[in-house]
């Protein structure tokens, strides 16, 4: 199996778990039943595991999709990389000394990182040739698309999920 489209696939998979996720809890509230709450608060135990391995495998995948894979970053990726490589190293340090309130961080780093991740996509689904990365000398044009997995799923899609997880895993 391609490492690249298993990196789609534990994306899609993601996508679906964080919509089912989402649907639980609005049908919780609609229908007035306590079936969240013992998901919530495993989800609140396990919340730095959670965030590390999610982190961990954004920040390897990125590495390997550009370093083993040759696919060179564009300017957007490498401010997606900016935000997202700390939180590995933070979440890292975090779990190994079982540190307290580092959610402030991994959340802003996460809404940032998700703001450009998902403007990214934009770009990439809507090419514009007067981009603000569209012809820049040193890297690919940021609208350009190596692969597209599922019908959706590309580089800044894989990243905005990242970015989303771990941003509502810190919010809880």
């Amino acid at each position: 199996m391609d490492g690249i489209y298993l990196l789609a696939l534990l994306t899609l998979l993601s996508n679906i778990m964080l919509i089912l996720c989402l649907g639980l809890l609005v049908w919780e509230k609609i229908a007035k039943k306590v079936i969240w709450k013992r998901k919530e608060e495993y989800l609140v135990n396990e919340s730095y595991k959670l965030i590390l391995i999610v982190s961990g495998i954004a920040t390897f995948g990125s590495l390997y999709i550009s370093e083993i894979r040759g696919f060179t970053p564009c300017r957007l990726c490498w401010f997606q990389r900016i935000f997202m490589y700390p939180q590995f190293a933070i979440m890292t340090v975090m779990v190994l000394k079982k540190l307290k309130e580092i959610f402030p961080y991994t959340l802003t780093l996460s809404l940032i990182g998700g703001l450009i991740a998902i403007y990214h996509y934009f770009l990439q689904i809507n090419p514009n040739p007067y981009a603000p990365c569209g012809d820049v000398g040193f890297s690919v044009s940021c609208s350009e698309r190596f692969f597209t997995y599922f019908g959706y799923i590309t580089i800044p899609w894989m990243s905005f999920s990242a970015f989303v997880i771990i941003f509502l895993v810190s919010f809880l």
